[in-house]
């Protein structure tokens, strides 16, 4: 029997639902008692809020809903929604990231105002991710990618005495207006070549042919920039390292796991939905073949990443170009999708989302490392971090973990979800993807691997004080390395999931 038998369809949205009225829950609360501290309250509310739709979710993939042997996927209101495996699968992640980001900011906003107004952006902007995994037209796809953009630049300019704070985030709201802007005017295009908006009804439309071949193209393209702007790859990704730089460090863990993770699943889903290969290289002559686009992004992204990433002295925004080159990797699971692929595109498109999976553990654990560090106001560059090991020496090797493992070393988590994504190029044809993506994990291992000899190897400053001990960030950052390391015997389960639910959409 499965979790939804005998129930009205709409509860398949249940994960969206609990996450949108626990931020009301939290406004609530604050209303109530604006003039009180009580970042308790809050801040449990939330991470009870975001467990409990992850539960859900989770509760509803083992299930089996919306999957091929419980019936198919569950469209609602029109097709403008579907809930299926994948929406599922992301949601997962959207929640796990937004509970530990909660947790650990009840020591990072202790001393903040407005700590009501943080925890609910937080979950507003999770309930407009759940959205966009489980978009089914361009027109959910842009209202919850503004649902969850919106909070978004608000939390990064949260510290309002922050001159890096605020300039983070007129920045990232003026690259992002322009990058929706450029999106809106793509759907426009798209829809003047089909008359439709829904995804399933676009590739029916297109698989008749048409003449505005130009004009479908220069809509394609312009999608695509939207999605290179969320997912923070090249050339849309000069937001990214300012962003993340400037913004409180939980909410550059939830930026640079979640918010990615938001752009990855709508993009796979509307071009292997709306723009099928074999549908959009009939077309012209081929000239809409957006997989030699995905693979190009790839390619650069994943490279001016890790070679920015290698030439910086400041942790944080070391992590924010690291982060840009694991979207580079996670652009593989586009690129390698061929047209004859079969069950093979299936297989990539699935390990790049279990590679998403795991990076949503091992980045945000990093940058909740980074937080505990601010805390303790320490500083930022590496040379900052000298001797914290002989201080904080669990919390230290927690980092060297998350570190670890998302250079891609053995017997990590971050390891395995790359094997499978380069392993799976491999399989359908991309080698020379795969290659890439591999020699540019090994020289990811040269700025990683920086921060862990700082920690344990180099001596301490003399003067090196880490203060109180963040019992929330403790928690949080200790949670994600154990879900990092959990993650190498769940690797299988959780890659072969993927795998299922991805095959699906072909």
């Amino acid at each position: 029997m499965t979790p939804l038998q005998s129930t009205p369809e709409w509860v398949a949205t249940a994960p969206a639902i609990v996450l949108a009225l626990t931020g009301l829950a939290l406004l609530l609360i604050d209303t109530i008692d604006p003039d009180s501290t009580n970042n308790g309250l809050l801040a449990g509310t939330a991470t009870l809020g975001a467990l409990a739709a992850g539960g859900i979710a989770g509760w509803f993939l083992i299930g089996g809903t919306g999957m091929e042997s419980t019936g198919g996927a569950i469209s609602l209101y029109g097709d403008a929604l579907v809930v299926d495996g994948m929406s599922l699968f992301f949601t997962l992640i959207f929640t796990s990231v937004a509970a530990m980001v909660s947790v650990a900011s009840y020591d990072y906003l202790a001393d903040q105002r407005y700590q009501g107004e943080f925890y609910a952006l937080v979950l507003f902007a999770a309930t407009g991710m759940t959205l966009m995994g489980m978009s089914n037209s361009l027109a959910t796809v842009f209202v919850s990618l503004e649902l969850a953009s919106l909070p978004s630049y608000a939390l990064v300019a949260f510290l309002k005495e922050d001159r890096g704070s605020i300039e983070a985030g007129l920045k990232y709201f003026l690259i992002g207006a322009l990058s929706s802007a450029v999106f809106a005017f793509g759907i426009s295009l798209v829809f003047a070549v089909t008359g439709s908006l829904v995804l399933p009804e676009i590739a029916a439309s297109l698989a008749e042919g048409t003449e505005l071949v130009g004009v479908l193209g220069l809509g394609v393209l312009m999608i695509a920039g939207g999605f290179a702007f969320k997912t923070a790859s090249v050339p849309f990704h000069f937001w990214a390292p300012e962003a993340y730089e400037g913004a409180p460090a939980p909410v550059s863990a939830f930026l640079s796991s979640a918010s990615k993770a938001a752009g990855f699943v709508v993009a796979f889903r509307v071009f292997t939905v709306a723009f099928p290969l074999g549908t959009v290289t009939s077309i012209g002559g081929g000239s809409v073949d957006w997989s030699l686009l995905f693979a190009l992004l790839a390619v650069v992204t994943m490279t001016l990443g890790n070679f920015a990433a290698a030439t910086q002295q400041n942790v944080k925004r070391m992590l924010a170009y690291s982060s840009i080159g694991h979207a580079g990797y996670a652009l593989i699971g586009l690129a390698a999708i061929t047209v004859d692929g079969g069950a093979a595109n299936g297989d990539v498109l699935g390990a790049s989302m279990a590679h998403l999976f795991v990076y949503g553990f091992m980045n945000t654990g990093a940058f909740l490392f980074i937080a505990m560090v601010e805390k303790w106001d320490l500083g930022r560059t590496f040379e900052d971090y000298n001797g914290i090991a002989s201080k904080a020496p669990i919390a230290a090797a927690a980092m060297t973990v998350f570190m670890f493992s998302l250079a891609g070393l053995p017997p990590f988590g971050g390891f395995f979800s790359k094997y499978a994504l380069f392993f799976s190029a491999i399989e359908s044809g991309f080698w020379w993807l795969a290659a890439v993506g591999a020699v540019n994990s090994a020289l990811s291992l040269f700025y990683y691997s920086r921060v862990v000899k700082a920690m344990w190897i180099e001596e301490p400053s003399a003067n090196l004080e880490i203060g109180s001990q963040p019992v929330g960030m403790y928690v949080a950052i200790v949670f994600a390395a154990v879900g990092t390391v959990l993650l190498l015997p769940g690797s299988q389960p959780v890659i072969e999931t993927a795998q299922t639910v991805a095959a699906a959409l072909f």
